[in-house]
């Protein structure tokens, strides 16, 4: 069955989770809705989308040195108390998120942070890329959405699969922290530095 955007708002909407846990809920129940509230319940996304509104202003800034000091990374999470950002299993998070920014060399957390005009030129590439290829004109718009969204899974930090567990998206684990914890866990901003690389890119 084809899970639709209206599918996927109308779930987002009564749960509040997030548009990939949605798609993926229904992908995995079929297009059944009552289901899919159920694999997002079960999964504990309800729940950490609930405290997603809560504010978050403590936290940590963590640097990380890669590669013999040819990467380095600097990124700020933050959560709602001091006393969550002392405990051990918010730093390792922290230090989980730096080392992802390192090997994988995100340009964006989240897929809304994509200026306008970078998904235009991305769109247009694409669009000429599947021309060149031959593809029947009727299909284009197609091939280019699915070769967007993986452009998104390789640009956002929370569209990428996690190094250490390719089974879970940085988002899900994020999730997953934001459940363990009890707080609100936002990962804020991040740089990341290579050396040689020109100021440009």
């Amino acid at each position: 069955m084809e899970i639709t955007t209206a599918m996927v708002k109308e779930l987002r909407e009564a749960t509040a989770a997030g548009i990939l846990d949605c798609r993926k809920a229904l992908e995995a129940s079929g297009g059944d809705f009552d289901k899919a509230v159920d694999y997002l319940r079960e999964k504990g996304l309800i729940k950490a989308a609930k405290r997603m509104d809560r504010e978050a202003k403590d936290g940590k800034v963590t640097a990380y040195i890669h590669a013999g000091g040819r990467i380095g990374v600097l990124v700020e999470v933050n959560c709602e108390t001091d006393f969550v950002a002392r405990t051990t299993e918010f730093q390792t998070f922290v230090s989980d998120i730096a080392m992802q920014i390192a090997a994988m060399a995100p340009k964006y957390i989240r897929r809304e942070d994509i200026p306008a005009a970078v998904i235009a030129r991305e769109r247009e590439i694409l669009r000429t890329q599947a021309l060149e290829e031959g593809k029947p004109e009727n299909v284009i718009d197609r091939v280019v959405d699915g070769r967007l969204e993986k452009y998104y899974k390789e640009a956002c930090l929370l569209e990428q699969d996690f190094i250490r567990d390719e089974e879970r998206t940085i988002e899900e684990l994020l999730k997953e922290q934001i459940n363990k914890l009890g707080e609100n866990t936002i990962i804020r901003r991040f740089v990341r530095f290579e050396l040689g690389e020109s100021l440009g890119e």
